[in-house]
Order: structure tokens, then sequence, then C-alpha cells
């Protein structure tokens, strides 16, 4: 199953074609302060607009982890920008999903930043090595 919050109707739509064979729900602002399980049980009833949240989020429960990066991979080639991937825990499953949406952002937040940190790095050695 596939969690899709933040997107706007064609881009809902696309993911639904390119992902056809997963179960794909949009999961509505009113359940943001729902248990994450709660809303994975209730997801196949939802019918309302995924675009509430001003961050995109893929929220995968119950797939491996080789059709992970399979729907990863298939997502970046819609070219989507700056989508938040997460797969689900037993402790994530506890979690309010807004309490988990903004975990999740910090987390992005803070690998994003090591990723500049280490291309600056690799600029200033660079630097050296050519002096």
């Amino acid at each position: 199953m596939i969690l899709v919050i933040g997107f706007e109707k064609e881009e809902f739509f696309k993911l639904k074609n390119i992902l056809s064979e997963f179960k794909i729900y949009g999961v509505p602002e009113y359940c943001r302060d729902w248990i994450v399980e709660e809303v994975i049980e209730k997801a196949p009833s939802f019918k309302a607009n995924t675009n509430w949240h001003w961050r995109k989020f893929i929220l995968m429960h119950g797939i491996p982890n080789e059709k992970v990066k399979e729907v990863m991979k298939r997502i970046k080639l819609l070219g989507i920008p700056d989508v938040i991937f997460a797969t689900t825990t037993p402790t994530s499953l506890t979690w309010k999903l807004e309490d988990l949406l903004n975990e999740l952002i910090r987390e992005d937040e803070y690998f994003r930043k090591l990723k500049e940190e280490k291309q600056k790095m690799n600029t200033f050695y660079l630097k050296i090595r050519k002096d």
C-alpha cells in the first residue's frame, strides 16, 4: 500500500498510472490527527483531495525493500521535485500522522544539509588540489 500526501490531482493520477500494481490512496487533511495505523486501515475509503500539505510524501506500507527502490525510481522519473519517501515501521504506526510528517521533514532537511556540506567539502578539496 502507498499513501500519498501533498500531490496535485494530475500528479496523483500519474502516480496511479506508473504504479498500477500497488494500492495507492490519497490521504485527506482530516486524517492529520489520526494514528498512522488507523490511516492505513481506513485508506481504502478515502475520496478527498490529497493536496493539503506544503510538502509531498510517499508513505509505503508492507512493501518489500526491493519494491521500495523500484517505486522510488519510477516516481523520480516523473520529475516531481522534492518528494519525501518513507516506509512505515512498528514505531511510526503508533504516531499521529502529522507528527510523522513533521519528523520526516526534519530528517529530510538534515540530510539535505549534510549533502550540501559534503558538496562544499568536495569543492574545497578540489580547489586545494588545483593549487
